[in-house]
């Protein structure tokens, strides 16, 4: 029902709705036949079915990379999580995850739900690792062995300083934006990105991602590890944890608004990477995300509903953007929609309000010297309430001239019992 009320409210996310639904649907039937990478496909689908889109279509070999390349992450990521595993058991783990990985008889039971089925049957994702190009697996690896030491690092150190927070966020993060440079240019088509820049599309993710996740995280029970710096919100409360009540709304969203302002410093980065490279497919699969992030900031900025309940951006304008997002083009749009809606925000009294404002100046500037925005249909519908009454008034129409033609070809009951 909230799916149809979202729809009516917007009705022009239909038609974007409907070919993300076919294009799952398409994606679940080219899933191969081999046992192991039946699973691997099958599993990416089940742990996360927008990434699985837009892997579809890159080419067959960095497919299978970057599939299993993002299932072994996942499974590192789950011993991590796994809050059940004492820290003598699960240091070494992760250290020695790497290694694992060319074992096709390694598995070790942990996490939940599909997870579980991960850890459980790993075996299939060593087995289809084992049939990669040596390029890519040394790739795969490499970024491996660099995560697991990282987040074991961070099993006995806290998040203390905003220099700690994007030393975690590289570790989790900003290596996968080097892992997958490295795989785009083993697979020949795009230029070796250097790793600062690879690690700020990481950044931007990933803090995005714990921005958002606040109330989720820390409500987790039992309780996951939080990932808010100490050096930001120390600022605002006594624990990390009173964010969330009610008395500290205020300091709470302004905590919020110095997390979101921190995040934006990336964006030129991500931008520059993303306007080098040349394999539509691939710039695709980097850019889709990018957008989703910039998208979710703008949503969560002086936003107190994110110590409240789930804010993300709606399936129809997350299926809008991976139906429109083709160019570098539509990205500079995109992110200038999003800046906008972000920058409309601020409170001049909030105490990073000058800050936020520089830094979202600056990547509207990149924006508009790309000089592609005139004349281009905006991500964010402005007026989208008068778009939406002429739209349900065709549509109940057409609703109406079909229940009359339904109601004059329905047999008469009362014929019937003469």
């Amino acid at each position: 029902m909230s799916s149809l009320k979202a729809v009516l409210k917007h009705p022009d996310d239909f038609y974007p709705l409907l070919k993300l639904k076919m294009a799952a649907k398409k994606a679940e039937k080219q899933i191969p036949s081999q046992p192991h990478w039946a699973f691997s496909y099958s599993m990416l689908h089940k742990v996360s079915r927008s990434f699985a889109l837009v892997i579809q279509q890159l080419n067959p070999q960095l497919r299978d990379a970057v599939c299993i390349f993002y299932l072994v992450l996942r499974a590192l990521d789950t011993v991590e999580d796994d809050t059940s595993i004492a820290a003598d058991i699960k240091v070494p783990i992760l250290i020695a995850f790497h290694k694992h990985i060319y074992n096709r008889d390694w598995h070790f039971a942990c996490g939940t739900k599909e997870y579980k089925v991960l850890m459980d049957q790993f075996h299939h994702v060593s087995t289809a690792f084992l049939e990669l190009k040596r390029g890519y697996q040394e790739a795969i690896e490499d970024i491996t062995m660099r995560m697991g030491a990282g987040m074991a690092k961070f099993i006995c150190k806290e998040v203390e300083t905003v220099d700690d927070y994007d030393e975690y966020c590289h570790y989790v993060a900003g290596l996968v934006g080097i892992g997958l440079s490295k795989l785009f240019h083993s697979s020949g088509t795009e230029i070796l990105f250097s790793d600062s820049i690879s690690n700020s599309m990481g950044l931007f993710l990933q803090k995005t991602n714990i921005i958002r996740d606040y109330l989720e995280d820390i409500n987790e029970i039992p309780k996951s590890r939080m990932f808010w710096p100490r050096e930001i919100w120390s600022k605002y409360v006594n624990k990390l944890e009173d964010l969330k009540y009610e008395e500290n709304s205020e300091k709470a969203v302004q905590c919020l608004n110095d997390m979101v302002t921190n995040a934006l410093i990336h964006i030129e980065d991500c931008l520059k990477y993303m306007s080098q490279l040349k394999d539509p497919a691939i710039f695709r699969f980097c850019a889709i995300p990018q957008i989703m992030a910039i998208g979710t900031l703008a949503l969560c900025y002086n936003n107190i509903e994110v110590f409240r309940g789930v804010v993300k951006l709606r399936r129809g304008l997350t299926a809008k953007v991976i139906d429109r997002t083709k160019t570098m083009a539509d990205v500079y749009q995109a992110f200038s929609d999003f800046s906008d809606m972000l920058k409309s925000k601020v409170d001049m009294h909030d105490p990073n309000a000058q800050t936020t404002i520089t830094r979202l100046e600056a990547a509207q500037k990149i924006c508009k010297d790309s000089g592609t925005l005139s004349n281009r249909k905006s991500y964010i519908v402005k007026r989208e309430s008068s778009y939406s009454a002429a739209l349900l008034a065709l549509l109940f129409t057409i609703l109406a001239i079909l229940y009359a033609y339904l109601s004059a070809n329905r047999p008469n009951k009362i014929k019937f019992t003469l």
